[in-house]
């Protein structure tokens, strides 16, 4: 590995060029796309819709905001785009803004290489320094985002007009970088106004100060389209800055919420046992996100968020795994009676749209698992009529089922009962996984309650389908 170089004059020997941010992540996306490489892995379900407006932005070196309802992955785009950054730059050494070597914008660099020439020494910054996120909230101010006069600078003797008594906010130290703020509308309208001069003009002026600084930065922002375009609550010259409007979306299939649901749910193992989810038990759990998104007790101002999803679903594992733990199974496989869990973890991330009628958030949250589980059951039992054996089963007997009841009771279950064997079967279940078998007969049970071709109660914790 060669020596990097170390001063500004062994820079200029090296024939290195310094690019603009734009242009940076211009070049590395563009070798990203020949050599077939997915820009920005991990990012699930916006192939066809917004990643290639991101693509075609970033070509076209513009400043982008991203508008989208909660949950969408806007902050995880943003953060993707730090990839594309070059691994390491040269600044000046000691400098506060990652100054250029070849045209440094602070008074102290310009300072340094008029002094010291090609001697100048210079450092390396990773592109993990080259990214800075914030936060907007009402209480952000310009000297957070851009700067304020350090008293104890001015105490120590220097005048107010001089540049060096100035403390530079979040943007100015994101030079050569890329600059987030997330929720763009919360900021106050004077922190716009601040902010829009600093992405056209380049002008920053503090406590009446103006300093010019010529900043190469990137910046892209995200909102909630209501805020964004009908509150409001962002100011005109702000929105004409951003030369791209990128809208994003929850996943247009539930096959797409699955695989994000898997990328990104937290399952810690527990030691001695294997878990197996059921596919009908993901679907289950992925339909109730699409559910909820068109439900009509639930606001869809703010959006259902795929967080919702990945709760759910670590949610109705935990209480598989516990079940395993009581119960000393090495198989952990979630059923239906484990949804119970999910209410609290639904709960706290939708809001109600109550129009004139007060209703319990877990009674909407039951109503939307019954409506999400008789979905799906009826996309693997479109007709009942393969259900007909199981249904006269029932003619003279019943089913008790609970979330405590060991997985092979369910096995004398499917012997006694005609049909139920074959159900299991199109539900793609192992035939030696007491669990999965357990979770695909309480499935088939609530599925048919639901059809309204059995009857149920719950006595003392059990569930009684007659």
């Amino acid at each position: 590995m060669f020596d990097k170089p170390a001063t500004i004059g062994q820079l200029k020997a090296s024939e290195y060029r310094v690019l603009s941010v734009r242009d940076e992540m211009r070049k590395n996306l563009i070798n990203r796309l020949r050599r077939g490489e997915t820009p920005f892995p991990g990012i699930i379900g916006y192939e066809d819709s917004v990643i290639p407006q991101v693509e075609t932005a970033i070509l076209a070196g513009h400043d982008v905001i991203f508008l989208g309802e909660r949950g969408q992955g806007k902050s995880r785009i943003i953060r993707s785009l730090a990839n594309l950054l070059d691994e390491e730059v040269p600044v000046i050494k000691g400098g506060e803004l990652n100054d250029n070597p070849y045209s440094p914008v602070t008074r102290y660099c310009r300072e340094l290489v008029e002094k010291y020439g090609d001697d100048t020494e210079i450092e390396w910054v990773g592109r993990e320094q080259r990214y800075s996120e914030k936060l907007a909230t009402p209480d952000v101010s310009v000297a957070d985002l851009i700067g304020e006069v350090d008293p104890v600078k001015v105490a120590e003797g220097r005048y107010l007009s001089d540049e060096l008594t100035i403390h530079f906010g979040l943007i100015p130290r994101t030079n050569r970088g890329i600059f987030a703020i997330n929720e763009l509308p919360d900021l106050a309208e004077k922190v716009q106004v601040g902010l829009f001069n600093v992405m056209e003009e380049k002008d920053i002026q503090i406590k009446g100060y103006k300093i010019r600084l010529p900043l190469d930065i990137c910046i892209v922002a995200t909102a909630n389209p209501e805020d964004y375009t009908n509150r409001g609550r962002i100011i005109t010259p702000l929105k004409d800055r951003f030369q791209s409007q990128i809208s994003t979306h929850y996943p247009r299939t539930r096959e797409v919420e699955i695989i994000i649901m898997e990328q990104e749910a937290y399952v810690p193992e527990i030691e001695g046992s294997s878990l197996s989810v059921p596919r009908f038990m993901k679907e289950i759990i992925a339909e109730l996100s699409f559910q909820a998104r068109s439900s009509g007790d639930i606001s869809q101002r703010s959006g259902v968020s795929v967080r919702t999803t990945i709760a759910n679903y670590e949610s109705v594992i935990a209480a598989a795994g516990k079940r395993s733990i009581v119960l000393g199974e090495r198989e952990i496989a979630p059923r239906i009676t484990d949804f119970p869990s999910i209410v609290p973890s639904t709960s706290g991330k939708i809001e109600l749209e109550y129009m004139g009628e007060d209703a319990a958030e877990s009674a909407v949250v039951e109503k939307l698992i019954r409506r999400s589980i008789k979905t799906v059951f009826d996309s693997y039992f479109p007709s009942l009529d393969a259900l007909a054996d199981v249904i006269k089963s029932f003619e003279h007997g019943y089913v008790e089922v609970a979330d405590v009841m060991p997985s092979e009771d369910y096995i004398m279950g499917v012997k006694e009962i005609k049909g139920l064997q074959g159900c299991i079967d199109a539900l793609g279940v192992s035939s030696g996984s007491p669990a999965e078998i357990a979770s695909a007969v309480e499935f088939t049970l609530e599925g048919l309650h639901l059809s309204n071709k059995l009857n149920k109660e719950d006595v003392r914790g059990k569930i009684i389908y007659k």
